[in-house]
């Protein structure tokens, strides 16, 4: 198995740096520029598009990378065959550590990059939406919209929390988001209190 040379170590270390880097910035300012991430990330501009040559490259990776981390996850905890609510509470719960990091997709899926990340994500949003079908299937989630639209509403007010804790007063944690999410999708309260258990 050939081994990687410096040069390209040296390479994906810068490239993934970038990317670490431009969803802190614009996780901080969804319209901050190519300029501004070479220069919080430590390299010239033209590192930057050498990696990217457009901006919509960077955030389209960017939505790719989201979408594998969330997908594995969601995939992992889809296979373990509990119902549909506490499949759903777990994906929450181990999603949470990343949607600080993710959250800023939400804010530019409403710009001029909304069709290419909305595309990107529909393999997600489609098991979410296939998820919040087998609980409405077995009557654990309410029935008053499409699964689809559901699904998008309760996991858009995980990512409504995550921005909250870049507010004033008390952050709100995995708990929360968790609890808020189930309460979306029609879980009585005391059962969404109980599938989080003392989780902070």
């Amino acid at each position: 198995m050939p081994t990687e040379s410096p040069r390209t170590r040296s390479m994906n270390e810068t490239r993934n740096r970038i990317l670490d880097v431009a969803l802190d910035v614009l996780g901080e300012n969804p319209d901050a520029g190519m300029g501004d991430i070479a220069s919080t990330a430590g390299v010239v501009r033209r590192t930057v598009y050498g990696h990217f040559p457009s901006r919509l490259d960077l955030v389209r990776t960017l939505t790719e990378r989201a979408v594998t981390e969330m997908t594995a996850v969601l995939t992992e905890v889809n296979a373990s065959g509990a119902e549909a609510d506490a499949t759903w509470a777990e994906f929450i719960t181990r999603l949470w550590p990343v949607t600080h990091r993710y959250r800023v997709l939400l804010a530019l899926r409403r710009g001029e990059y909304g069709e290419a990340i909305h595309s990107l994500l529909g393999p997600l949003d489609e098991l979410l939406g296939d998820l919040v079908k087998r609980g409405q299937d077995s009557a654990v989630f309410a029935q008053h919209l499409p699964a689809a639209a559901l699904s998008q509403i309760a996991y858009g007010v995980v990512f409504a929390i995550a921005d909250s804790d870049l507010s004033d007063g008390p952050p709100l944690g995995a708990r929360a988001a968790t609890i808020s999410s189930l309460l979306m999708l029609g879980v009585p309260e005391t059962r969404a209190i109980a599938l989080v258990g003392d989780q902070p």
